[in-house]
């Protein structure tokens, strides 16, 4: 599966930005999809996912209740909707899909196969 990741820009913090990932290939319902983000620095680290088994939601407490992640197969999107926006969300966000599996750990990156181009988001105090 191919993803590209889109949406990112620059807001101020409060404020909101919906991601979008758009898949080609094989449809993201066929794995499970997740967001990571790498700040300047950094290591990339886990933002949420969405299971393939049950489209079970999972979040990093830093982002829980702001931001929202959910896909919509028959477009074969994935969307990530961050609310309440801090300078501290700033960083490339990547999208990526991991293949089915019963005991993955998808709050690893390692787990990922697929892996969309990042989009940079900025939130100015």
């Amino acid at each position: 599966v191919q993803l590209q990741a889109s949406g990112g820009g620059l807001v101020q913090a409060g404020g909101s930005l919906r991601l979008s990932c758009a898949a080609s290939g094989r449809t993201v319902s066929s794995y499970t999809m997740g967001w990571f983000r790498q700040a300047p620095g950094k290591e990339r680290e886990f933002v949420c996912f969405i299971s393939w088994r049950d489209d079970t939601t999972y979040y990093a407490e830093s982002v829980k209740g702001r931001f929202t992640i959910s896909r919509d197969n028959a477009e074969n999107m994935v969307y990530l909707q961050m609310t309440s926006l801090k300078p501290e969300d700033t960083a490339v966000y990547f999208c990526a899909a991991a293949s089915i599996s019963y005991s993955a750990n998808y709050y690893s990156p390692s787990v990922y196969n697929y892996w969309g181009q990042g989009t940079q988001v900025t939130v100015s105090s």
